[in-house]
C-alpha cells in the first residue's frame, strides 16, 4: 500500500483527473445509476489516498470531510422534507386549480397560466417536485379540453428549468454556487429575476405561437375547465395551514438573510424540524431523495481529490491563459460552455467542478473580476438543462410519464425545441451579463 500511495502522490493530478473524467462519462452514459458512479469514484479517491480518511492536526486541508459541502447537503435534505410534507396536504394542487379556473378554459391562457405557475413554483420548490405536482393537473385539463397535452408538458419542462434559475433553492447548481460564492437568497433574486422573467416571456410567447394550431377547443369544453371543482383538493386543512405558515416563514428567513445572517440551510432545517414534530419521521424521511444526497457526497469527494491534487488551479490558470485574463471573454466562455455542456451532461457535477475553479480565480483576480463569472455559471448551468431530454431530471420525468400515458416525446422531438429555447435563453443571458456587469 505504501508503494501505491507513493505512486499516487507523484501522479495525483493525472489519477484524480482520470477518476473525474471517467465519472463524467458514466454519468452522461446513464446505463449505471449516477449515485453509484459518484460513490464508486469517491471510494476510489479515498482508497488511493488522494484525500485523507482520518482527521489529524496535520492533514486538515486534505481531510475528505473538508470537501463535502454540508451547507448544500442540509439545505437539500431540509427543503425536501418541508416540500414533501406541504405537498401531502394538497395545497399546491389547490393553487394550480384555482389559477386554471381563472383562464376560463381558453387553451392559450391555460398554457400560459400553467407555465407561470410552474416557473414560480420551481423557484421555491425543486424542479422535480414541481413537475410531479403539475403533470396530473395538466393531463386532467387537457382531457376536459380534448387537446394534446404535449405542448403543455414541453412548456412546463422548459419553464421549470427557467424558473428554477431565479433563486438560490430553485436548482441544485445554484445551491452549489451560493455556498461557494457566499451569495444569499436575495442576491440570486436581485441578480437573476430580470433575465429569468425576460426569458420566460419570450419562450412562452414563442411556444404559444409554435403550438397555436394545437391550442383550440370548443366553448363547451372550455366551460368545464372554468368550473373545475376544487372544494376537495385540500385533503388535510390543518396540515395545509401548518405547512403553509412554515413554508412562508422559511422563505421569509431566506429573504431576510442579509439582515439576520442566519444561514440558509439552518432556516430550512428549523422549518423541517418544526413540521416533523407533527409527523412520523420514519415515513417522511423515506421520501427524501437520498440518491441525490449521496450523489452530491460522492461527487464532492471526487472533486475534492481533484482540487487537492492541483487540478482546479490548473483549470483556472488555463482558462485565464486562453482568455488572456479578459473579464468579458472569460464570462462569455463560462456562460456558453456551461449552457451547452449542461444540456449534454448533468449540470450538478459540472457546476461542482466549476465552482471551486472560479473561487480559485477569485483568489488571484479579486471579487469584482469573478462576480460576472459566478452569474454566468448560474445562468448557463441552469438554462442549459433545457437543451436535451437528459439535460435535467425534470425533463426525464415528464417525458417518461408522457410516454406512459400514450403521448410519445422522442429525444429528437425534445431536442428540436430544446435547442431553440436554450439558444434564446443564452442570447438573452449574454445581453444581460454584458449590460449588467461588463459594459462600462
Amino acid at each position: 500500500m505504501e508503494n501505491l500511495h507513493s505512486l499516487v502522490s507523484q501522479n495525483a493530478i493525472i489519477i484524480s483527473s482520470i477518476i473525474l473524467i471517467v465519472a463524467y462519462i458514466f454519468i452522461a452514459w446513464e446505463k449505471i445509476s449516477k449515485v453509484t458512479i459518484a460513490l464508486l469514484g469517491g471510494s476510489l479517491t479515498l482508497f488511493l489516498g488522494l484525500l485523507a480518511t482520518e482527521k489529524t492536526n496535520d492533514n486538515l486541508a486534505q481531510y475528505f470531510i473538508s470537501f463535502v459541502d454540508f451547507n448544500v447537503i442540509f439545505l437539500l435534505v431540509s427543503m425536501m422534507i418541508v416540500v414533501h410534507i406541504a405537498a401531502q396536504s394538497g395545497m399546491f394542487t389547490w393553487v394550480a386549480n384555482e389559477i386554471l379556473k381563472q383562464t376560463k378554459g381558453k387553451p392559450k391562457l391555460v398554457l400560459a397560466a400553467l407555465a407561470v405557475f410552474t416557473a414560480v413554483a420551481s423557484a421555491f420548490l425543486d424542479n422535480v417536485t414541481t413537475v410531479i405536482l403539475i403533470m396530473p393537473i395538466t393531463f386532467a385539463a387537457c382531457k376536459l379540453l380534448e387537446i394534446n397535452p404535449i405542448p403543455f408538458l414541453i412548456t412546463e419542462v422548459f419553464c421549470s428549468n427557467i424558473g428554477g434559475t431565479a433563486t438560490l433553492i430553485g436548482d441544485p447548481p445554484n445551491i452549489i454556487i451560493g455556498s461557494a460564492a457566499g451569495f444569499s437568497f436575495m442576491d440570486f433574486v436581485r441578480e437573476l429575476t430580470l433575465p429569468v422573467c425576460a426569458i420566460m416571456l419570450v419562450v412562452v410567447a414563442l411556444l404559444v405561437f409554435i403550438y397555436r394550431n394545437d391550442l383550440k377547443s370548443s366553448p363547451e369544453k372550455m366551460e368545464l375547465v372554468s368550473k373545475l371543482d376544487n372544494s376537495n383538493t385540500i385533503t388535510d386543512k390543518a396540515l395545509a395551514i401548518r405547512a403553509g405558515i412554515v413554508l412562508l416563514l422559511v422563505v421569509l428567513g431566506f429573504v431576510t438573510h442579509d439582515a439576520t445572517h442566519i444561514p440558509t440551510f439552518l432556516v430550512a432545517m428549523i422549518g423541517a424540524a418544526v413540521l416533523l414534530i407533527f409527523e412520523k419521521p420514519e415515513k417522511i424521511l423515506v421520501e427524501v431523495e437520498w440518491n441525490t444526497i449521496f450523489f452530491f457526497i460522492g461527487l464532492f469527494i471526487i472533486i475534492g481529490g481533484f482540487e487537492h491534487a492541483g487540478g482546479i488551479e490548473l483549470m483556472a490558470n488555463k482558462l485565464l491563459e486562453v482568455t488572456a485574463g479578459d473579464q468579458s471573454i472569460t464570462s462569455m466562455v463560462i456562460l456558453w460552455a456551461s449552457g451547452i455542456l449542461s444540456g449534454i451532461i448533468d449540470n450538478i457535477p459540472y457546476t461542482a467542478t466549476m465552482a471551486p475553479m472560479i473561487a480559485t480565480i477569485e483568489a488571484t483576480k479579486g471579487v469584482d473580476f469573478v462576480t460576472p463569472l459566478w452569474w454566468s455559471l448560474a445562468l448557463g448551468a441552469c438554462l442549459g438543462g433545457n437543451m436535451t431530454m437528459i439535460g435535467a431530471a425534470a425533463n426525464v420525468i415528464v417525458t417518461e410519464n408522457a410516454n406512459k400515458a400514450g403521448y410519445k416525446i422522442s429525444f429528437m422531438y425534445f431536442l428540436k425545441y430544446g435547442i431553440i429555447v436554450t439558444m434564446i435563453s443564452l442570447l438573452i443571458s449574454t445581453a444581460y451579463v454584458y449590460l449588467r456587469y461588463l459594459h462600462n
